[in-house]
């Protein structure tokens, strides 16, 4: 059932000193606004969530849809270990640290450098959350995951309608105006470094 939702691809990086590491996820989720602050679940005993926790810090690379490869790299478990599995890609250390933050990749649509706010085991899973200190969107259609692939989206608005009741099937306990359940987009408008 969970693999009939879209969700966006993401890889995070962390660094410390010398030892550099990425992984694929497509469990990125916005948790707080104010202060902004994300959540990415991860194995337990995962290379990056131990370097995030041993730093403090990790960076989020929200992928473009051109970057599927990218994807199945940082998810591959052959791939080398340490510096050697970012050999020939385009990436630059972010944030401020004079050791070199975890590394940004070139390409993406979006980048976030996080300071770590907590990790939290949750079932079979580790809840890594960060507060975001600095982030940039270059544009682009992002990478998505559905239904056990990567696809790149096909972005439209949809029809515009009067009240969510004139929608087939629509529900009429649903909040008038606006989407369901209060959803909003964390990141609606936003262009270049907003902290």
């Amino acid at each position: 059932m969970l693999r009939s939702i879209a969700s966006g691809v993401a890889v995070l990086t962390a660094r410390s000193g010398e030892r550099l590491h990425g992984t694929t996820v497509s469990t990125l989720t916005s948790v707080s606004r104010d202060p902004l602050i994300v959540g990415v679940c991860l194995r337990p005993g995962s290379v990056l969530a131990e370097l995030a926790q041993h730093e403090g810090r990790f960076a989020v690379n929200v992928l473009s849809s051109e970057q599927a490869a990218l994807a199945r790299w940082f998810a591959d478990s052959a791939r080398p270990k340490g510096p050697a599995q970012f050999d020939g890609l385009d990436w630059w250390p972010g944030g401020d640290h004079t050791d070199g933050g975890a590394p940004l990749l070139g390409g993406a649509v979006a980048h976030l450098s996080c300071r770590l706010a907590g990790c939290v085991p949750v079932g079979d899973h580790e809840v890594l959350l960060g507060r975001v200190v600095d982030a940039s969107a270059w544009g682009g259609e992002p990478l998505l995951s559905y239904a056990g692939g990567l696809h790149a989206p096909v972005l439209r608005e949809p029809p515009p309608r009067e009240s969510p009741h004139d929608a087939p099937g629509g529900d009429p306990d649903s909040p008038p105006g606006g989407q369901p359940g209060g959803i909003t987009s964390d990141f609606e408008g936003e262009r270049g470094s907003t902290r």
